[in-house]
């Protein structure tokens, strides 16, 4: 892996027509430009520029890439332009719409809308930081997710996957539209060619599957993604990780803590969404759609006196637990 970031372009770099403003964001592979266009019309142009490949250092505009790493980048390359020309042929509100793409300087650039407002992640932040009994109210969650799911059928329908969903990746727009952005289909091509390792999945919202080379994906895969999303809604933080959970799983037992609160069918939808079992969740987003949309009879089963002294206790040790954690902290700084 380069052991220095791969440099982003500098402002005022002209690539294709588009002169590049600022960077606007870095992950591990690629960079996401503000740029303009011929007519002075702002976008954003995503740089497929994966760090453990390639290096570039500052003023330059072609990455190197060692010979040894040559033919993996150009696989990646392969599907990162194929991801742009599917997505080219979508036009659905709910999905980032590419407006062009193209190669130039030895890689490829794709331009999309340029997006202002913020990421559902940010108002779960917020949202959880207000310290409510709901993260979210039921309402706001079906009406959302329910919005996410109409351009992610369409996705699925192009026999594409998203394969990055999570909250981080789901924008909201200033008039209040949701939007999924950054598809991560380069991502898993050059993880199931190359040796690197997991981190590229975000903790919590990968199902167990994407931690195997050898197991297939599909919608059920994206509906997982889906499911920890509507999870970290109800709650204001992700579920554990795939690989704890497969060791022990206390999803059920953190969703009953949310009983009274949430109705039982949105629990269970969770639930199902997020079986470890690829063959236990809802095979397509249709399926998941009519069961989100069902809110005829929408009951609330609350705990009994005997649940919650439990739960009271469970919060105390986990409470005692973070402070012990902290004190050990403070003492060894102190030393």
């Amino acid at each position: 892996m380069s052991k220095v970031k791969p440099a982003p372009l500098p402002p005022d770099t002209v690539i294709g027509g588009y002169r590049v403003v600022r960077k606007l964001s870095a992950g591990g592979f690629g960079v996401v430009y503000l740029a303009v266009d011929d007519q002075g019309q702002q976008v954003a142009i995503k740089e497929y520029l994966p760090a453990s490949l390639a290096a570039r250092v500052p003023g330059e505009l072609c990455p190197k890439v060692a010979t040894e790493k040559l033919s993996l980048y150009r696989l990646g390359l392969k599907s990162f332009f194929e991801e742009g020309r599917s997505l080219a042929q979508i036009s659905h509100p709910s999905v980032v719409s590419v407006l062009n793409f193209f190669r130039e300087n030895e890689t490829v650039y794709m331009v999309m809308n340029y997006l202002e407002g913020a990421t559902l992640q940010d108002f779960i932040i917020t949202a959880r930081d207000l310290k409510r009994e709901k993260v979210f109210r039921e309402s706001t969650i079906r009406s959302l997710f329910d919005e996410i799911l109409r351009g992610l059928r369409i996705v699925h329908q192009h026999k594409m996957l998203h394969l990055d969903i999570k909250p981080a990746n789901v924008f909201i727009t200033e008039d209040n539209k949701a939007v999924m952005i950054d598809f991560g289909a380069a991502r898993e091509v050059l993880n199931k060619e190359g040796n690197f390792i997991r981190p590229m999945y975000t903790p919590g919202f990968a199902a167990p599957e994407m931690y195997r080379r050898d197991s297939s994906m599909g919608p059920w895969t994206d509906i997982y993604a889906i499911g920890s999303c509507i999870y970290a809604c109800m709650q204001g933080f992700p579920p554990n990780d795939a690989p704890q959970r497969l060791e022990k799983d206390r999803l059920s037992l953190a969703l009953s803590r949310l009983r009274g609160v949430y109705s039982d069918n949105l629990i269970e939808v969770v639930e199902w969404c997020m079986s470890l079992d690829p063959l236990s969740r809802p095979q397509s987003v249709f399926a998941l759609q009519k069961e989100l949309g069902n809110e005829g009879e929408r009951s609330y089963t609350k705990l009994s006196v005997s649940e919650k002294v439990k739960l009271q206790f469970d919060n105390l040790v986990t409470e005692t637990r973070k402070n012990v954690g902290r004190s050990i902290s403070r003492e060894t700084k102190l030393k």
